[in-house]
């Protein structure tokens, strides 16, 4: 087995692990801090809405030996507005021009016509008006509204309140730090870039659910023993699922980075950033808030809960007791879910809970002391039973 895979294993069972949920300050106060800087990117430099939100017209020419910087020019000068041009892979041009009127359209069109020396009618121009850009934006938050509501009664129902609260904070945070990257960077806002925002919301949330699912399970039962608090579960459910959550958003960003940095970057083809930036920065944020932000929150929410304060001082009192009497009281679970068989059946009181932590030590020092010796070897123990 690999060493991932062996520490995927290990993890799973319990016998290591790292305290996310402990540490939760600290990944808030790093979310708080990207959050931060998101928004003030996006309130200072704004985001570079497509002409498909803002309106205007793109032209797409034959082949020339036109410059870009050269139909730039041209562009800006007979419209009076900024133009976005990109040279595609068979020395084609992509002219963008927001905010244009039909009659600036046509005289645009027939100075590129005359500057690349064809014919008017080998210029294709696409116009698309304000009001239709309009309709497309408030469709878009209308879905994404639809969107998140639905993901909150789903798993209201499926989990509970406290899951579907963190999750929807997740989410949020993984849409801000998005679309603050995209104002940070300057890249254009299309219906690509929506779609891409969509996706990575599904992605972040098929990660929050896979471990929410195994916190439920781990959590069954929760107050009929004393050995964990509940952050200490859910603590266990993360570690248990955390490799399997690096290689889903790995395996994902690989292709992705392809598209952004390759066919984007080295290949010049632009219309590929608008949906391959949101993916990959968006990815990334989903893998971070699920394991740093949505399990820590709930673990928050949860043990605000009566019934998690008292447990917690359970068990809080138990290690007290066990760590008097010289005992570990924090022995590790054999199992994934954090309990021994034990403690699914619950313990009558304080004694039997920590009987039930060193259950199946103490029967075979149990055995060992009636056989007269002390498990280690066979060598005589030297006490009497």
């Amino acid at each position: 087995m690999s060493k991932l895979g062996n520490l995927g294993a290990r993890l799973y069972r319990g016998e290591v692990g790292y305290d996310f949920v402990g540490k939760r300050m600290i990944w808030y106060g790093i979310s708080i801090l990207i959050t931060i800087t998101a928004i003030v990117g996006l309130s200072v430099r704004g985001l570079n809405m497509g002409i498909e939100f803002s309106g205007g017209a793109v032209f797409n020419t034959p082949k020339t030996s036109v410059s870009a910087t050269q139909a730039q020019h041209v562009a800006e000068e007979t419209s009076g507005h900024t133009a976005i041009v990109q040279k595609l892979g068979d020395r084609t041009l992509r002219i963008q021009v927001s905010e244009l009127t039909t009659e600036q359209s046509r005289a645009t069109q027939e100075a590129l016509a005359k500057k690349l020396d064809v014919p008017l009618d080998k210029i294709n121009t696409d116009i698309v008006g304000p009001s239709w850009g309009d309709q497309i934006a408030n469709k878009a938050w209308t879905g994404l509204a639809i969107f998140m509501i639905l993901v909150v009664i789903y798993l209201a129902i499926a989990f509970e309140w406290r899951m579907a609260l963190a999750a929807l904070i997740a989410l949020i945070h993984d849409l801000t730090i998005t679309v603050g990257v995209y104002a940070l960077v300057g890249f254009e806002v299309t219906p690509g870039t929506v779609i891409g925002l969509l996706t990575i919301l599904g992605y972040s949330l098929y990660d929050t659910v896979v471990v929410f699912d195994g916190l439920k399970e781990g959590a069954k039962d929760i107050t009929k023993q004393t050995r964990w608090t509940y952050s200490e579960i859910a603590n266990r459910s993360l570690n248990a699922t955390l490799v399997r959550s690096i290689n889903t958003t790995v395996v994902a960003l690989l292709p992705v980075a392809g598209l952004l940095f390759i066919g984007g970057g080295f290949l010049g083809a632009g219309m590929l950033n608008d949906i391959s930036l949101a993916l990959f920065v968006g990815l990334a944020a989903g893998a971070y808030s699920s394991i740093f932000i949505a399990t820590p929150l709930v673990a928050d929410l949860k043990e605000r809960d009566p019934q998690m304060k008292a447990l917690t001082k359970r068990v809080r009192a138990k290690r007290a007791a066990a760590a008097a009497k010289g005992e570990s009281g924090t022995e590790q679970p054999q199992d994934a879910a954090g309990q021994e068989d034990g403690a699914a059946e619950g313990e009558a009181d304080d004694d039997t809970a920590a009987a039930g932590v060193v259950g199946p030590r103490r029967q075979s020092a149990g055995r060992s002391g009636r056989d007269g010796r002390d498990g280690r070897g066979g060598r005589p123990s030297g006490k009497r039973r």
